[in-house]
């Protein structure tokens, strides 16, 4: 089975479906943007703070319901800054919990592999005890930073596809 790809940045991209969530939803102060690089690529940056129990930024995409059956795992290309980040998927936009992989960024552009059957379910920072995620579709994915420290980050991201 060819590859498929999710999203491709390029400088023509539109980020209307991708909206940052950041932990102002329950009082927290930090603050994530996204935006086209000159490049051409994502980049999702900004700075976390721990004021008012806080500590997390993400920026999520929703796109129509998207078949994962035949592939197994999702392949990023991203250039981090030597921080962790979490990759989510959810099978339905209006599911509560979310499918969890953490990666760490190196500085330089890198491809990272993520398994479906290592993508644990979560809810909250809580894992649940439920079974990993089926790869049977996708209808929201997202990155997130929460590394329990006030700081600066800055994600670039070229293309997010399953293999």
């Amino acid at each position: 089975m060819q590859d498929a790809l999710i999203f491709k940045f390029d400088n023509q991209s539109n980020l209307r479906n991708w909206r940052i969530v950041d932990d102002v939803v329950m009082g927290g102060r930090s603050n994530g943007q996204m935006e086209i690089t000159e490049e051409g690529f994502g980049r999702f940056y900004g700075d976390i703070s721990l004021e008012n129990n806080g500590g997390f930024s993400s920026v999520r995409y929703t796109l129509d319901p998207k078949s994962t059956k035949g592939f197994s795992k999702f392949v990023l290309k991203v250039k981090g800054d030597g921080k962790t980040y979490q990759f989510r998927v959810k099978s339905e936009r209006n599911q509560r919990h979310s499918h969890i992989y953490k990666f760490h960024t190196t500085g330089n552009w890198e491809t990272v592999e993520i398994p479906f059957e290592e993508m644990y379910a979560s809810f909250r920072g809580y894992r649940l005890d439920i079974p990993n995620f089926n790869g049977n579709q996708i209808e929201e994915i997202a990155f997130l930073i929460g590394n329990k420290k006030e700081e600066s980050f800055e994600l670039l991201i070229d293309t997010i596809m399953m293999k």
